[in-house]
């Protein structure tokens, strides 16, 4: 039997007329199973193990990165008895288990139940949350956007319509301070003063056509439903100016559950069959971002169904991300953080390249046991904290978890390097990524650097980034290192030809992390 959570109740099924009116689709397409998704979702999970050279591999969602030390400890078991002993963490806070052997699925969905870790079979995959992990326990931030993260969750695991989402669609909630609402997330909450929150969409899906500002009108009134309204709020989002959706923090959860919902209808719209042959001419969407004409209509769609259910919501511009930090990505980093109330402390720790041995993962885990709060906070940049330390220990329990193997400075070269699984765990790769990376980190400090062993960049960090890709023709073809604006590491413009030399190699990609940001064009 599987450890249940408890749930909130589901929002409304019934969310009135819809702009997004799916048209019929093929028989046999059920109602989890979106038209266009030819071959479904082929993302990982728990239970739908991937296929890969070093074995089979286990996605275990982590919503928000809240893990108990018991939890901890079942997945290290699970490692060690099942796989090749390593945790492996992913850019979304989530936890990858590696080496798994042929038939092992029903022992592992087991051990993964047993500890709470699969609420719901159903949901299993789509239970992806990003929050600030910080949020709660450093004084910053509008509020502590905890009790959002557990409503939402409770509310996906009984969703019924929640089930066709992609294993990759995403949810982000901040806390205010814009860590995780600039990780690209399909629809992203983040808090506001007086307690709201505002809700959006991912980047570069429009809101409307202009700012109304904070006294703009209400969605409420617009939900009333005129020819007029209609194609005003139309003409607004076919802008591509950004806005959000204001609504009471207490609303927080049902109101991202709506916009999921409300772009799963939009995926319908888009992906139905022009004819009796069932064939949509389009490839799969799995994400906001994929939406024909970047889903215009989308906010304004949520706002109607937010009035519908009840729940007010206003909207406005959307808030301006930050300047980039120039010390480096992490926007958690490794070391002691502390709390201006004096309260225990929180150790920060980053595991090189998202990989910790079951023996780091355990020493982790017995440190939040017996001198934290009992519980761990995976971070999307692969660290962990553990809060709750008291400040007497604290020196002593980084000084041991730094001889363990972690990385516990904040000038380490380690911070900002990431990496894809890469030989000889990928078939795909062309190279060693792991090894090489290990070989030419280069000074502490700078812009995050990713390696990737071929086109496909798997864990690729939003954001400027260097981008080291091997380049075709085999070990002896080197690398090309390219800068990445926003995340398009597909356009980035190579700043070196393929480096073959190690000395060579480490100099091109410490030049590219050091060198001075430019706007781009």
């Amino acid at each position: 039997m599987l450890a249940a959570m408890p749930t909130a109740p589901a929002g409304p099924s019934d969310q009135g007329s819809s702009r997004f009116t799916p048209r019929s689709t093929p028989r046999s397409t059920s109602r989890h199973e979106l038209p266009g998704r030819d071959g479904g979702d082929a993302c990982p999970g728990a239970l739908r193990l991937h296929t890969a050279d070093d074995g089979a591999l286990a996605r275990v969602r982590v919503p928000g990165g809240v893990l108990a030390a018991d939890q901890a400890d079942a997945l290290a078991a699970a490692a060690e008895r099942l796989g090749d002993g390593v945790l492996h963490l992913t850019s979304r806070g989530n936890v990858q288990l590696r080496g798994l052997g042929a038939g092992c699925g029903g022992e592992l969905a087991e051990a993964l139940g047993s500890a709470g870790l699969l609420p719901s079979r159903h949901h299993e995959r789509v239970r992806n949350i990003v929050v600030s992990p910080l949020t709660g326990l450093d004084g910053r931030g509008e509020r502590d956007v905890r009790p959002w993260l557990r409503e939402l969750d409770g509310l996906l695991c009984a969703s019924d319509a929640a089930r066709a989402l992609s294993g990759r669609f995403l949810f982000a909630l901040d806390d205010g301070r814009g860590d995780v609402a600039a990780l690209g997330a399909d629809v992203v909450l983040r808090a506001a003063a007086g307690g709201d929150a505002l809700l959006g969409f991912a980047p570069g899906v429009p809101g409307g056509v202009s700012s109304r500002g904070p006294d703009g009108g209400s969605a409420r009134d617009s939900a009333r439903g005129s020819a007029r309204d209609s194609a005003r709020d139309s003409a607004r989002d076919s802008a591509h100016v950004p806005e959000v959706l204001r609504v009471a923090g207490a609303a927080a959860g049902r109101a991202a559950l709506i916009a999921a919902e409300t772009f799963l209808d939009a995926v319908r719209e888009a992906s139905a069959p022009d004819d009796q042959s069932g064939h949509t001419g389009r490839t799969a969407i799995w994400r906001v971002s994929e939406l024909p004409g970047r889903g215009n209509g989308l906010l304004a769609e949520t706002a109607r169904r937010l009035a519908h259910t009840g729940i007010p919501s206003r909207r406005e511009p959307a808030p301006v991300r930050g300047r980039e930090p120039e010390a480096g990505p992490a926007e958690v980093p490794p070391g002691i953080i502390r709390n201006p109330e004096h309260r225990p402390i929180t150790v920060s720790v980053l595991a090189p390249l998202g990989r910790l041995s079951a023996a780091q993962w355990r020493s982790l885990a017995t440190l939040a046991r017996e001198h934290g709060t009992g519980e761990l906070r995976l971070t999307p940049w692969r660290g962990v904290l553990v809060p709750g330390v008291a400040a007497s220990r604290a020196a002593r329990s980084l000084a041991d978890l730094a001889a363990a193997g972690l990385v516990t400075a904040p000038d380490s070269p380690w911070r900002g390097v990431s990496a894809c699984i890469g030989r000889p765990g990928c078939a795909k790769s062309r190279a060693d990524v792991r090894a090489d990376a290990a070989t030419a980190l280069g000074p502490a400090g700078g812009l995050p650097v990713h390696w990737s062993g071929c086109e496909r960049r798997c864990g690729h960090p939003q954001g400027d980034h260097v981008d080291v890709v091997a380049a075709p023709g085999g070990p002896s073809a080197g690398y090309q290192v390219a800068m990445a604006r926003a995340g398009a590491v597909r356009t980035g413009a190579p700043l070196t030809g393929a480096a073959t030399g190690r000395e060579d190699l480490a100099a091109a990609v410490t030049a590219a992390r050091t060198r001075p940001r430019t706007p781009p064009p």
